[in-house]
């Protein structure tokens, strides 16, 4: 098998589209591009603007501060976290990526692009002594060009003491907190350079004995354009209701009126205000060009507009060196902490084995600078058959 061929086979994507009929090339691209903007057009409408017809800021003579954001006020944020040693390594910059296992999460449509059965690890030290971790795996249909796909997702504080405000050393309980998702995706290539992809999701959090659950959707495209390595990418994700947070510990036994005798003892429970989910617009570029000595160098910028934070602009590179050692950086935009710093360091490498049957061992490692919260370092291990 010549280069050119091996190159395919590994990235799973034509490397030059030669449409036959011009017109119909013209189409399919009228057709892509109007696809790819409705996730951005998504994001400039009713839900993503909430934020902006609920600001008092507008035409108020400085009279209210300017800065506000939704920080803090969505539910499941830890769907927010990215996955893959690979893609935070590159700064988050993913959407318009393809074949590889965690596109998942970042743009379903892009699982459309593996060719054989795919199984991906993560584990990350998280902040604040959390641990992060993901898990998929993929395989082909036999139909409609198709991949199925699945994956979890789990978020894990540990156990902490209980204390209250008369024993702050602690009652001697103690509490832990997880949160998990469990994805299913479909995705599909409707022509060779052109694919969809469909995600639904049960998401689950739980703080000691209060939970919530709800079911969201994921839905993304990916476009091959006819200019030789280039690639565009758009997704939506985590569209779904609200989440509410319930259990025994929201029950009570209350004196409402202590000056009457005769109201006493009356069992109540707290209901929780309900939190929205962390919906997120990305849209993306990518472009890879080859190198001499085998090698090749990849950049990508994704816009990403999420409902629960600001929005950022993140850049990635990756240089491949005769497909063995991969050497990346990106960087992160977001806002700027308490020491004035705006954006965040992505830097990382890999790793990839491959036997003489093609199946690829890959192994990537990821370091992230989250300025006064530290750093988070992340190791993927991912096996493509």
């Amino acid at each position: 098998m010549n280069e050119r061929r091996w190159n395919e086979r590994r990235r799973g994507l034509p490397t030059a589209i030669r449409p036959a009929n011009p017109a119909r090339w013209g189409r399919t691209l009228a057709l892509g591009l109007a696809v790819l903007l409705l996730p951005v057009t998504a994001g400039l409408t009713p839900g993503a603007r909430a934020q902006d017809a609920a600001d008092p800021t507008k035409d108020d003579g400085g009279l209210y501060p300017t800065d506000v954001t939704n920080k803090g006020t969505v539910a499941a944020a830890f769907l927010e976290i990215g996955v893959g040693a690979r893609a935070e390594a590159m700064g988050g910059a993913y959407t318009a990526q393809a074949g590889r296992a965690e596109m998942i999460y970042w743009n379903p449509a892009g699982l459309a692009y593996l060719e054989g059965f795919t199984t991906s690890f993560m584990h990350a030290e998280w902040l604040a002594d959390t641990n992060f971790d993901f898990f998929t795996l993929s395989t082909p249909l036999p139909f409609f060009n198709a991949v199925f796909g699945a994956s979890f997702t789990t978020l894990a504080v540990p156990e902490q003491p209980v204390r209250t405000a008369t024993e702050p050393e602690g009652t001697g309980e103690f509490y832990d907190a997880r949160d998990y998702a469990v994805n299913v995706t479909f995705a599909a290539k409707l022509i060779s350079a052109f694919s969809f992809g469909i995600t639904g999701k049960y998401i689950n959090q739980r703080i000691w004995s209060e939970t919530a659950s709800q079911v969201a959707l994921d839905v993304g495209v990916y476009y091959q354009t006819p200019l030789r390595g280039l690639a565009i990418g758009s997704s939506i994700s985590n569209f779904g209701d609200d989440m509410r947070m319930s259990g025994k510990n929201l029950t009570n036994i209350i004196d409402p009126d202590r000056a009457n005798r005769g109201v006493e003892n009356i069992p109540v429970t707290y209901r929780t205000d309900p939190a929205p989910l962390p919906q997120i617009f990305r849209f993306g570029l990518a472009y890879e060009t080859p190198l001499p000595a085998r090698g090749h160098l990849a950049t990508t910028v994704d816009l990403v507009h999420p409902t629960g934070s600001t929005e950022s602009i993140n850049l990635g590179m990756e240089y491949g060196f005769h497909e063995i050692l991969f050497l990346r950086a990106g960087y992160l935009t977001r806002e700027a902490d308490l020491q004035g710093r705006w954006g965040g360091l992505t830097l990382g490498a890999g790793l990839q084995y491959v036997l003489q049957n093609r199946s690829q061992f890959v192994f990537d490692y990821a370091w992230t600078d989250w300025g006064l919260l530290d750093r988070a370092h992340r190791i993927s291990f991912g096996i493509y058959l």
